[in-house]
């Protein structure tokens, strides 16, 4: 899924080239960088993740404000648009589990069932160390 919406950008006095950014959409979304190309990359890195905690939660997301509506509180702010790639997103980042079946030999279900042993973790636990063998790779 991908989403726009407006942001607007204001200079900031302490830091010479810097901004902190605001997406008036998503309450108290506001981030900062060093300069212009930094600032744009954590507003879409801020509002990514607020987006995907409310996606994971089961909120609605809000609907984007027209640029033209939207208007910078201080002179100097500058308004501007960020694009969000919220599939690309919830794959890095997100935490919500999804359902799996899988098949494994009766003996090995029986094993398991009298031994209280919890399918999910188990194979959560293998997942994550082959993913993370891969990676040292």
């Amino acid at each position: 899924m991908k989403l726009v919406y407006p942001i607007i950008l204001y200079p900031m006095e302490e830091h010479e080239g810097g901004y902190t950014v605001e997406v008036p959409d998503l309450p108290g979304c506001v981030t900062e960088g060093h300069d212009l190309a930094d600032a744009l990359d954590m507003a879409r890195d801020a509002a990514s993740g607020w987006i995907l905690d409310e996606m994971e939660d089961g909120r609605a997301v809000p609907h984007a404000s027209n640029i033209a509506d939207v208007k910078p509180d201080e002179p100097d702010g500058i308004v501007s648009l960020i694009s969000l790639d919220m599939d690309a997103y919830a794959e890095k980042y997100g935490s919500k589990a999804v359902r799996k079946n899988v098949t494994i030999p009766a003996w090995l279900d029986t094993f398991g069932e009298r031994n209280n042993i919890n399918y999910s973790q188990v194979l959560r636990e293998g997942l994550e160390s082959r993913y993370r063998a891969l990676q040292d790779a």
